[in-house]
């Protein structure tokens, strides 16, 4: 497409896929991992440091991260937290990627992390000391980024404003998070514009759901105005359980052949992110949602082209 950029995928099934399924044993959890690990992809969310008693399939977030940073030292892993607290336990855990995420609406925050926007916005700076004391770098999640399910759709100009707060605070990369899967392509254009106009320089990026079949167009359109960095989750597994009506992440495999079917996208590995997306199926016991999963590549050669 006569471009030198090239998107940067990251999965997070193990974190935002399983954390509305049933606690799977940890050894699940690694074979997943090992799947995954196999596409090629180098930077993965393995897990979140939150309550164990608000999230109980994340509560080994510890021995998560303590066999993924033994068994694969070439990913980067990264975790999610949502308090002080939380970036105190990752780093302790050896994790030198942080994602801090505070809402960008007042209902879901409390409903969340129990504080207001405004706390949780001045709680970067602690968060961003903790993760640069130990080397690390913060990336800033603004969840409920278009529209919150108690409150309707969020104001741009309060994703721009607490946008810049968190950079002045010490977050060292954004993302804009479609927590309801409500995003189009018209205003993901708009958000990611007015974003970057914001924050300039800051490398930002699209946490995109699926629920009303929007993502993948979502996500092409966030390419054209900018991003270069998107997550997804293996079969489209995932949700907020704070968030009602929020389905699954964006498949990683559809995204994968998204890019890699526009020439942009060479290092991963479709048909092993569908093999991963099937194990998933398999390990939480029930059909995802995944469209690839379902279909699988053309077979044109074997159809004579």
């Amino acid at each position: 497409m006569g471009t030198t950029r090239r998107p940067l995928l990251r999965d997070v099934s193990l974190r935002d896929g399983l954390q509305l399924e049933d606690p799977l044993p940890l050894a699940a959890k690694l074979e997943l991992l090992d799947a995954i690990v196999a596409t090629g992809v180098r930077r993965i969310e393995a897990t979140a440091f939150v309550s164990p008693r608000a999230v109980p399939a994340l509560a080994d977030a510890e021995d998560v991260a303590s066999a993924a940073l033994s068994r694969w030292p070439e990913v980067e892993f990264s975790a999610l937290v949502a308090s002080p607290g939380g970036a105190a336990r990752a780093v302790a855990a050896g994790l030198r990627r942080v994602e801090y995420v505070v809402s960008a609406s007042e209902t879901h925050s409390r409903a969340n992390v129990r504080r207001t926007v405004t706390e949780a916005v001045a709680q970067t700076a602690e968060v961003a000391s903790l993760v640069h004391g130990a080397g690390g770098r913060l990336e800033v999640i603004v969840a409920i980024a278009f529209d919150c399910p108690f409150e309707g759709p969020t104001p741009v100009e309060t994703v721009t404003r607490i946008a810049s707060e968190v950079v002045a605070l010490g977050a060292d990369e954004l993302c804009l998070g479609d927590t309801i899967g409500t995003a189009t392509p018209v205003r993901t254009s708009a958000l990611v514009t007015a974003v970057s106009a914001a924050a300039p320089s800051v490398p930002l990026g699209l946490h995109l759901h699926d629920t009303r079949g929007t993502g993948l167009a979502s996500a092409w359109a966030g390419w054209l105005a900018g991003v270069d960095r998107f997550d997804g989750a293996v079969g489209g597994l995932g949700g907020c359980p704070f968030a009602p009506g929020a389905s699954g992440n964006v498949a990683f495999e559809e995204l994968a052949h998204l890019f890699a079917d526009g020439g942009l996208l060479t290092d991963l590995s479709v048909p092993a992110a569908i093999s991963a997306a099937a194990l998933a199926a398999e390990l939480v016991g029930h059909p995802l949602p995944s469209r690839l999963l379902k279909a699988g590549l053309p077979a044109l050669a074997a159809a004579g082209g």
